[in-house]
């Protein structure tokens, strides 16, 4: 079946056709099976907030399809992309078990399916399962490394132009979005970009349009072609 956004929707864990390894989608059938009880399916349009930032958790969204973007913003409004997930990811998981309010905004990229569970029904659920808990740990630790990186760019990177690079490197290496014969469906905007990599829209747009004069980059509307991945990777140092 499919939604007026053009998506398809997935009607539990056991009929997804792409289950994603790692995540909490290739647990064991018992473990699964307990999962897909206590979920609640929805999709979601571009745009939609799954939470605000300061919120107490209500629970976990697990990601079946679509890209979610985690964002801070200060007092002043200045917004910072904290991450953006892929489908598999549990989103607001940290919160939810730790009980503090989300550190983030999740806004949806792009069309979505995911599934919810309260906090109460997914702790009660780690209780239950062990491996699951063993699991969250991992996602845990995969986490804290990701946002240790993200620092160490965000902080050691001497200019925007390597910190743009290192952005564009890490996109293609996503194999979610279908990288193939140096060609990426790139969503972000250029304002998305900044946040992401903390510089202006102007600073992104003057980078992005040097790196096509240069030929390293080409765009075809959200296509990008890397032509030069060793270019690339020598900006990024």
């Amino acid at each position: 079946m499919r939604t007026s956004y053009d998506l398809k929707v997935i009607e539990s864990c056991f009929a997804c056709p792409v289950r994603h390894e790692g995540f909490l989608c290739d647990l064991s059938p018992k473990a699964l099976g307990a999962l897909d009880a206590i979920s609640s399916r929805a999709t979601y349009p571009k745009g939609a907030l799954l939470f605000v930032e300061g919120q107490p958790p209500c629970g976990v969204f697990i990601l079946c399809s679509g890209r979610v973007k985690l964002s801070a913003s200060s007092a002043d409004g200045k917004t910072m992309i904290l991450r953006v997930t892929e489908p598999g990811e549990v989103v607001g998981m940290p919160e939810t078990i730790s009980g503090q309010p989300y550190n983030g905004t999740a806004e949806v990229l792009e069309p979505a399916q995911a599934s919810f569970i309260p906090r109460d029904r997914f702790l009660r659920f780690l209780v239950q399962h062990g491996e699951v808990a063993l699991r969250i740990a991992q996602l845990l630790s995969n986490i804290y490394h990701h946002t240790c990186q993200e620092v160490r760019s965000l902080g050691l990177s001497r200019s925007s132009s390597q910190k743009l690079a290192k952005f564009l490197l890490d996109w293609v290496n996503r194999p979610s979005l279908g990288y193939r014969d140096g060609h990426v469906t790139l969503t972000l905007t250029h304002e998305e970009i900044a946040q992401m990599i903390n510089a202006s829209r102007e600073t992104v747009t003057r980078l992005l349009t040097q790196l096509k004069k240069d030929r390293v980059i080409q765009t075809r509307g959200a296509k990008m072609i890397v032509r030069n991945r060793k270019a690339l990777e020598e900006l990024a140092g």
